[in-house]
């Protein structure tokens, strides 16, 4: 459910859209689709667009209560590349966000690919600006051992540097990375 509120939030508003959820124990998913439209929206309000995003997690439990019989351990057993395209057609869910379940909540080696690791790949050459979040991905998941743990830590590790250091405008100084730039200034991306 956190990686469909955080969808154009901060994690710190996500948090206390969660907490609401969990307070009224409303984070499996039958009690959630037993909630009016309207009171889920107003639980999860904290974390912006509450009634889009309220649609979105109702969307995503009728997709886990109809193909994995309601159990979320359903996201660890499927065969990835069906399951994948399976959530790819849930309505509001893309990549970045299917690929976070699949990550997150499935313990699944899929490698998140967000504004952060492709502002910190590209500004270390590692890919071309502007390439697809789907290429970035393969890229990433055909480099790296098919490790969920791994691409938890390797995403986590690109978010942190993304945040202090890789910013629309780059603070290079005191990057843990800034060696790789070997004395060229970082793409402009």
């Amino acid at each position: 459910m956190g990686a469909i509120l955080t969808q154009h939030a901060a994690w710190t508003n996500v948090e206390r859209a969660l907490r609401a959820l969990r307070a009224r124990r409303l984070l499996a998913p039958r009690r959630l689709a037993a909630l009016a439209p309207a009171s889920l929206a107003r639980l999860i309000r904290p974390a912006g667009t509450f009634r889009v995003k309220a649609r979105r997690l109702r969307a995503f439990v009728d997709f886990v209560l109809g193909r994995l019989g309601g159990r979320m351990a359903g996201l660890r057993s499927a065969e990835l590349g069906g399951l994948r395209a399976a959530l790819l057609a849930v309505p509001g869910l893309g990549p970045e966000t299917a690929d976070a379940i699949l990550l997150y909540a499935g313990r699944r080696p899929v490698f998140v690919v967000d504004a952060y690791a492709r502002r910190v790949l590209a500004r270390h050459r590692l890919i071309a600006p502007g390439t697809s979040a789907e290429a970035v991905r393969a890229l990433v998941e055909a480099h790296l051992p098919a490790d969920p743990g791994l691409f938890n830590e390797y995403h986590a590790l690109l978010v942190a540097v993304g945040k202090r250091h890789c910013r629309p405008v780059p603070r290079c100084r005191g990057c843990p990375l800034r060696f790789d730039l070997h004395g060229r200034p970082p793409c402009a991306t």
